[in-house]
Formats: C-alpha cells, structure tokens, sequence
C-alpha cells in the first residue's frame, strides 16, 4: 500500500520546515512573510504531488473543519434533496462542505449520525428532527454548536427554527375547494404529533368547522419507511367507504402519489369525479393529465434562512441570532386538479 504524504514529508523533500508548508497551505505565506517564491515552490510541489489535507488534524488545529452535518427525513425526498442542493450551493460558496445523512424519521438513526459528525468534529448542524431527541439537540446547543432545525421543531425546546405556515397552507388549499362548491373533502394524512402535520390537520379542522361541513379523515398506518402500495390500498379503502368524497387534500407529497394512484385504480376521474390537492409540489405535478394543484412550500426561501441563520451563529457569538421560529407563507400553485370542468371552460 502506498504510504500517504504528510507535511513532514513535504517539508524534508523541499528543505523547509514544516510550519512553513503548513503557512504555504492554508494560505498564509504573506502573513508569515514567506516569499513568493517559496511559495510557489511548495504549492508546484503538493501539486505534483496529489497531497490532500487531514481535515480532522486540520480541525483539530484550527478548530474549524468547514463542514455542515445535514440530517434530514429522506434525501430522496424532492422537497428535502431540493432544499439539501441549495444549502450545499449556498456552502460551497463559503468553502464549506455539506455532509448529507437520511434519517427516516427514525430517532436510533438520527442519534447515531449526530454520534458520528461529533466525532468528525463539524462545524454546525442543520437537522429535520425525528421525534424523540429533544436531548440530544440540547445537549449540541450546551456545547455551544450552531443548529438550525426546519421543516419541524420541538416548541418546548428554545432553538433557532426555520418552517412554514403548515396550518396556513392547509387553510388556504381548504377555502379554495370551498369556493369551487365541494361539500365533501377529506384529508389523508398521517398520526403524528410533530409541528408540521398536525398542523396541518389542524388547519383542516379549522376550515371544515368554519364552513359547517363534516370532517372526513383518514390516518394512513405509518413505518418508518414509506410503504407506497400499502398507502394505496389503504386510501382506496377510505374512498369506497366514502363514496361522497367529492375533493381530497393529501397531508405530503408521497400520500399525494400513492393517492392518485389509488383514484386511477377506482377507475375515477379527476377533477369530475374526485378534486385533488396535494400539499408539497412536484417537479412532475405540472406535467400530469390533469395537472396537480399543489400547496408549494418556498424551497429557495427556506435554504437561504437555514444557512443565514447558521453562518450567523458561526461567526461568534456577538453574531449569534436569538433563537426564535421563523415562519415563512407557502403558495397554492391552482392547476387542473381541483376545479371543476364547469369553471375550467368559463
């Protein structure tokens, strides 16, 4: 096995101690007055050389390792893989590196990857909490590590939170079927007690009672790890034992999915027989026959509050934000899925 370089080798192969390297790479010469020459010298050297830093001996140097810890729900997710792109964009910019991990709302898992990054020493977090590690998020913040939570949060746990109006978005998707004259809307969503989604239900309640109109729930069963074909049967299940259901928001992007293929198999059609909303757009939403009506949350919007509110705790302390919730408004995308044929020809 080839043996790795270190600056010690560098050093001896050039003649020049090792500080000097070290200066050279981490941009440092004129600081140190090395002459250009020098330090051109060393970097044609390294060069050749295919030499590559530690990181963890240079964060325990410098104690910055200019990496992020990013933990969400699923990368795969459209919803978190875009947010994920543009927080690594944002990143990259300000020489750091983005360390991805998916924890499948899964709290061992999650514990287990924040065990991991501690160890790699990073710089800050930015986490989707599972349930269940309100400590472990605690104990990041008594170590006086930056942490940025979004897309939920622990409201009896003082951090710095990055989400959006869920009981809005909900709201707003609500009144717009209301306005389009449909009695009978149900809402598939999933039994969890976690910020976004219940409210979510609540702002469904809140319109379904505002509107004297009768609730029509259904909580799919939920693993860890989305199970589509189970959703689909289940939801299809909830429609012919609810043959009235003239509209239907689905709680997330993948209920909306495994819903749409459920109406399909029912042999359905929407918007005539069954309106459909899904909340969380799709890239695909768009594209689809009908076209699917989406409450879209503000993925650029929320990247940029992430990493603003990180990099500010990252410079010092005098910088630190306050810790607070920052709430942004989502938008209803309006497409053919959930009009009637009678409004979309007028």
């Amino acid at each position: 096995m080839k043996k790795k370089v270190s600056i010690h080798d560098i050093a001896k192969q050039l003649n020049v101690s090792a500080a000097t390297v070290s200066f050279v790479l981490n941009g440092k010469a004129t600081e140190k007055r090395i002459s250009e020459e020098m330090e051109q010298k060393i970097l044609k050297h390294v060069k050749e050389l295919g030499y590559r830093p530690n990181r963890v001996a240079k964060s325990l140097r410098t104690g910055k390792s200019k990496i992020i810890g990013m933990l969400v729900e699923g990368i795969a997710d459209p919803f978190f893989s875009g947010i994920a792109r543009i927080v690594e964009e944002h990143a990259y910019k300000l020489d750091y590196k983005i360390f991805y991990a998916s924890t499948e709302n899964e709290p061992k898992i999650a514990k287990d990857i924040i065990s991991a990054f501690r160890d790699t020493q990073v710089d800050g977090y930015i986490i989707v909490p599972p349930p269940g590690i309100e400590d472990d998020i605690q104990a990041l913040m008594d170590d006086n590590l930056p942490v940025v939570l979004f897309d939920r949060y622990f409201p009896g746990l003082a951090s710095c939170n990055i989400v959006v109006d869920n009981f809005d978005g909900v709201y707003q998707a609500m009144r717009h079927f209301v306005k389009n004259e449909y009695k009978n809307i149900g809402f598939v969503t999933i039994p969890s007690t976690q910020t976004q989604m219940r409210d979510r239900l609540n702002g469904y309640h809140h319109a379904i009672n505002e509107n004297g109109l009768s609730p029509l729930v259904k909580m799919v069963s939920f693993n860890v790890k989305p199970d589509h074909e189970r959703y689909k049967q289940e939801i299809k299940h909830f429609l012919e034992a609810n043959p009235q259901t003239d509209a239907i928001l689905f709680a997330t992007n993948y209920l909306a999915i495994s819903g749409l293929e459920a109406i399909k198999q029912l042999g359905l059609s929407v918007p005539d027989d069954i309106a459909v909303i899904g909340f969380d757009d799709n890239t695909h939403f768009s594209l689809f026959s009908p076209s699917i009506t989406a409450v879209a949350q503000p993925v650029q919007e929320i990247s940029d509050q992430v990493m603003q509110q990180l990099m500010a705790c990252l410079a010092g302390n005098e910088k630190a934000p306050a810790k607070q919730t920052i709430v942004l408004q989502t938008k209803l995308i309006i497409r053919e899925s959930s009009q009637k044929t009678s409004y979309l020809v007028r």
